[in-house]
């Protein structure tokens, strides 16, 4: 049975849609079985009803015609019960409801099983036989095992649309959702404009050319994609920093007669056409990253994936398609490369989305400076069919909709006027102190890693820096950048908050960030050499870093250096060793500066329980809430399976937090947070209740949490805090929240994008 199975299982997974894939299944599970009959039931999410959708042995013209609600028939008890059914003689039964179209009063004996994706239940799978026999435990197990298989299958066809409007003809692509990865936070809703590739290098073949022809076509192509790469650096010249627009140059750089162009050029000399030595090249360079599975890697096979397209064009001479973007331009790609970007005319774009590409890619990074709502890797999404329909995407959890409803157009309209409104007001309220009703004062620090940071932060009256991402120069670099462009980079942030304190993190790579020219492969890399191990296991590195942090802050002494990923003392004090020694060696060499402030992140739950003894040793603490629910609760939040088991509000989140705070206090340390709790106006309140000293955040939402924690008394906070410590249930701890700061008028500020909806 176990290799029927699997040969189903390759079929149904190589079927052009899901109707192709429910045949097979009916067919080739009634063969495996000896039953008379196979049929597929499924649940039409519109007038919840179990349709069918595929049978062998029954009237195929009873497809899509016949129904039953959940209260009937056997198909609707057994989607009811959710367990199979197994029956000697189904018309004995008293739920058993007789459908002349389908001639199934021939079959007496009935076996069904419930299709269940993710707790909820999506159809029915039924085989029958004329004679009365009770099926046995074998062929039970084997259709319960069929029927795990088709879920996916079918939640695959949901997620896509085509499950809609079930035994209609549906048009289009209907209302849906698709769940990728964040890429940068905020909301958008508009109109898609899909950019599909300039051309295809795929379809190109071999032919032989003359030399000096193509050689002269393949100058021109170059030239004029340089071009093109300046002009669009040159437009976004207004919206980025120096910093960002280095991508670019990066492109340049390929296009480089010692680079990519050379390669090419040496291909053409040995006699093949130039669109055919461009093919060669570029695959060949692809092949290279692709192979080494890294995920940064990965985004700069696309990188050259993209440049090679734009050179095709111009071999081709069939430039990039005229587009016309409306206004409310949502930019849809399989691969969104940096310079697609640049070709939106300025105002028009509010949100992009790639089918491909990760949070690290050059993309989300320029997004993330930009402002500009992202979604990444939305593998779902049959992105050339949506061109010209309403979307919304969610940056903030990864989500996009097509053609959504009039209510959820109207909840995110809500949310993208309530961030206009909240940028006019700003000015008022950049001004004015987070100060609670009864005099709590409560600092408002911001999350960084991009100079285009810096503005955003300073006009949403940020009060320092909480988090200084160092590794986003690791990233956008070619190699690890000398000490002194890391002291140039440092010094810049610093000057740009001076006096107020900015707190830098040592570098943190691995996990879910990767260097392409230093790649970590591993099977659990949230697990494996990240954070502080890989820079203890590089003192070079960590001591390069820590030099140029010091020698930044000279004259400035607003630094303060943040170590991650600390699990122990033992890792900390070997850390503090190599801070002192590069302290040393600074004013060794003439430069005066005082020992910066050093503090711990606590993000591991080890260093939970060691809070006090790590205390003991550093100037102050900042929890990862990100990282910290994450290990707590065993859930990798980017793997859609369990995102929804991600929730830093679950009791066991709570608690620890708590204890880390009291800990902290016992030994006279101060005590911050970052993360996406922190930038949670509702989790905020909660956070300030615990007594955290200071809150640090993306600084988008700085201004909703501001406004939030002057309108609610520290006491009502500390109340609401212990109401909710006495709850086990993190769904219930999200309502009776959201019920509690409606009933102060606070509702205002609760994120409607929420993951939990209620």
């Amino acid at each position: 049975m176990l290799n029927t199975l699997r040969k189903i299982v390759q079929e149904v997974n190589s079927a052009k849609d899901l109707k192709t894939a429910l045949g097979i299944i009916v067919l080739r599970v009634k063969e495996a079985m000896g039953s008379q009959v196979c049929s597929v039931y499924l649940l039409d999410p519109e007038s919840n009803r179990f349709v069918l959708m595929a049978t062998e042995g029954l009237n195929k013209r009873s497809i899509g015609k016949v129904s039953m609600a959940p209260n009937e028939g056997l198909v609707g008890l057994v989607g009811t019960r959710e367990e199979p059914l197994n029956l000697e003689n189904a018309a004995d039964h008293p739920r058993y409801r007789y459908f002349a179209e389908t001639g199934e009063e021939r079959f007496a004996s009935f076996l069904g099983t419930p299709i269940i994706h993710h707790r909820r239940v999506v159809g029915v799978l039924v085989i029958q036989q004329k004679e009365r026999r009770q099926f046995d435990e074998g062929e039970e197990a084997f259709l319960v095992t069929m029927s795990a298989q088709l879920a996916g299958v079918i939640a695959h066809a949901e997620a896509t649309g085509s499950i809609r409007g079930l035994g209609r003809q549906g048009k289009g692509i209907q209302e849906a959702k698709f769940v990728g990865v964040p890429g940068s936070p905020g909301a958008a809703v508009g109109t898609a404009v899909v950019m599909l590739p300039p051309a295809d290098l795929d379809v190109v073949p071999d032919k032989a050319g003359d030399i000096t022809a193509e050689l002269a076509l393949f100058q021109t192509a170059l030239e004029g994609v340089r071009n093109d790469m300046r002009t669009l650096s040159a437009k976004l010249a207004t919206q980025l920093r120096p910093e960002e627009r280095a991508l670019f140059d990066v492109y340049l750089m390929m296009l480089d007669d010692a680079s990519l162009g050379s390669e090419v050029t040496n291909v053409i000399k040995t006699g093949q056409w130039a669109q055919g030595a461009l093919r060669q090249v570029v695959t060949e360079h692809v092949n290279r990253f692709e192979l080494m599975d890294d995920a940064y890697l990965r985004e700069r096979a696309s990188d050259v994936k993209d440049l090679g397209r734009r050179l095709l064009a111009y071999l081709q001479q069939a430039r990039q398609q005229t587009l016309v973007y409306p206004d409310n331009t949502i930019l849809i790609s399989e691969e969104l490369s940096a310079a697609m970007l640049g070709e939106v005319p300025e105002g028009k774009l509010v949100g992009l989305v790639s089918v491909l590409g990760s949070g690290n890619s050059h993309v989300a990074i320029l997004a993330r400076a930009m402002g500009i709502p992202t979604v990444m890797g939305v593998v779902d999404l049959p992105y050339s069919k949506v061109d010209g329909i309403n979307m919304i995407v969610d940056g903030y959890h990864g989500e996009v909709f097509t053609n959504p409803s009039e209510v959820l157009t109207k909840q995110y309209a809500g949310i993208v006027e309530e961030e206009r409104q909240l940028s006019l007001g700003l000015d008022a309220l950049r001004e004015l102190p987070c100060v609670t009703l009864d005099g709590h004062r409560m600092p408002l620090w911001v999350n960084t890693g991009l100079l285009a940071d810096v503005a955003r932060a300073q006009q949403r009256g940020a009060e320092g820096v909480g988090l200084y991402r160092t590794e986003v120069a690791f990233m956008i670099n070619q190699r690890f950048p000398s000490e002194k462009e890391q002291l140039a980079i440092y010094r810049e942030q610093l000057a740009a908050f001076h006096p107020l304190p900015v707190t830098m993190r040592s570098l943190d790579i691995g996990g879910d960030k990767s260097l392409s020219y230093f790649p970590i492969k591993e099977d659990n890399p949230f697990l494996g050499w990240r954070g502080i191990r890989v820079t203890l296991d590089h003192p070079e590195i960590f001591l390069v870093q820590a030099r140029a942090m010091l020698k930044a802050s000279e004259g400035l002494n607003n630094l303060r250096i943040l170590l991650p990923m600390i699990s122990g003392t033992h890792e900390l004090e070997e850390a503090l060793h190599l801070i002192h020694r590069a302290w040393g060696e600074v004013r060794d060499e003439g430069t005066d500066v005082p020992m910066p402030p050093v503090g711990v992140m606590i993000e591991i739950p080890a260093a939970v329980y060691q809070t006090r003894e790590l205390a003991r040793q550093v100037d102050f603490l900042s929890v990862g809430s990100n990282d910290l629910t994450q290990y707590l609760l065993a859930v990798d939040r980017n793997n859609p399976r369990v995102a929804d088991l991600y929730d830093y509000l679950h009791p066991a989140v709570l608690q620890a937090l708590q204890n880390v705070v009291t800990d902290a206090h016992a030994e006279g340390k101060p005590v911050s947070i970052c993360g996406e709790m922190a930038g949670d106006p509702a989790a905020a309140v909660l956070l300030m209740a615990m007594g955290y000293d200071s809150l640090s955040m993306n600084a988008t939402n700085l201004p909703k949490v501001k406004w939030m924690l002057r309108q609610i008394h520290l006491s009502k906070a500390k109340e609401l805090l212990a109401q909710l410590n006495k709850i086990d249930n993190p769904q219930v701890i999200h309502s009776t929240l959201q019920l509690a700061l409606k009933n102060l008028g606070l509702s205002r500020m609760i994120n409607p994008t929420s993951p939990k909806k209620f």
